[in-house]
């Protein structure tokens, strides 16, 4: 007799899952790649499909500079730029919009197949279906945070980027999520009230740290302040409140606080969750899990000030944002395996 686990599950799924999960990853990186190298605006049209197409002759070469020395990035930041020096900037952003393009089909493709010869779990379909209009979104919403930096400004709005990258972050996470179903199938455990919402708050509040960092990259406020503990000598740094709300958003000393306060609070929360899972010796691994994520979380705050204190160089830069990546991975694959355990009383833990 098959158990309940092997009813509504399959490998072939859970394997394309990860390998999109993979893929999202790889964007995350090249997307970190592309807005610090300043190459987020050296394409400046937005064509889904005649885009995938670089240019192909001098003659294409010439327009697309053209374009591009149209707007104030050029003119107020990299004015007399060679070719070559464009054609950098412009590679990234290229090779950024193609990988897009490429985990596009990667999912709709086997997608359609799996539904076409029913190979996907019924109970899993919907969530497919969503992870599949989320990418198209993630497209538009690309392509929105573009626009931001043509005309007005001399780079993409912050709100705008950490809007993309939130949203990367949220697909990545549910394709692992997704995968992870499609791999076990349907568990008939009653989880741990508690232990889910602590590990629920855990991974909300890992998601909200790495849109703190969207912000800190769009107001480019990981250049100033490169002290740490300290910000220039102080605790707070001046903020210009006259800004009102928008201050949360533009105000680079108050963006790179709440960034440095949103990690002090993770690193406080992932220590002591993973103390408690210890002390609780839970069943299926889940100490283990939590010293992971807890590790993972020490060794990206070490990462960050090593980031700011550098003044963001590319490679720790780069490396910053994927470790984040890895971080909401192991968050959420945390949260699953609590969905999964065996009911443990929390409040014994806490002796």
């Amino acid at each position: 007799m098959k158990r309940i686990g092997d009813l509504d599950r399959s490998r072939a799924v859970a394997l394309w899952l990860f390998f999109c999960a993979t893929l999202v990853f790889a964007m995350i990186v090249v997307g970190g790649a592309t807005r610090l190298t300043g190459s987020g605006l050296s394409i400046t049209e937005w064509k889904p499909i005649m885009g995938a197409l670089p240019p192909m002759n001098h003659a294409d070469w010439v327009e697309a500079f053209d374009k591009y020395k149209a707007i104030p990035q050029y003119t107020e930041v990299n004015a007399g730029m060679s070719m070559a020096q464009f054609q950098y900037i412009f590679w990234w952003e290229w090779a950024h919009r193609l990988l897009g393009r490429l985990i596009g089909a990667v999912f709709a493709l086997p997608f359609i197949a799996f539904l076409a010869f029913r190979a996907i779990p019924r109970r899993l379909i919907g969530r497919c279906a969503v992870l599949l209009a989320l990418g198209g979104l993630q497209g538009l919403i690309g392509w929105w945070m573009v626009s931001s930096g043509l005309a007005e400004r001399v780079d993409v709005a912050p709100e705008r980027l950490a809007t993309h990258l939130g949203l990367a972050f949220v697909i990545f996470a549910g394709l692992i999520w997704t995968g992870l179903e499609a791999w076990a199938g349907v568990d008939a455990n009653r989880p741990s009230r508690a232990w889910t919402w602590a590990a629920g708050l855990l991974l909300g509040g890992v998601f909200v740290q790495c849109l703190l960092g969207g912000l800190v990259a769009g107001a480019k406020a990981g250049l100033i302040y490169t002290d740490w503990p300290l910000m220039n000598g102080a605790f707070f740094p001046p903020i210009a409140w006259g800004q009102g709300a928008l201050a949360f958003l533009h105000d680079q000393g108050l963006v790179q606080l709440n960034h440095r306060i949103g990690a002090y609070a993770l690193l406080f929360a992932g220590t002591f969750y993973a103390v408690q899972a210890l002390r609780g010796r839970l069943d299926g691994g889940l100490g283990v899990a939590a010293v992971i994520f807890a590790g993972a979380l020490w060794f990206q705050a070490g990462l960050g000030v090593m980031t700011l204190i550098h003044a963001v160089p590319v490679t720790l830069g780069v490396m910053h944002q994927a470790v984040a990546a890895l971080v909401l991975g192991v968050a959420t694959a945390n949260l699953w395996l609590v969905r999964r355990s065996r009911p443990r009383m929390f409040a014994s833990t806490l002796r």
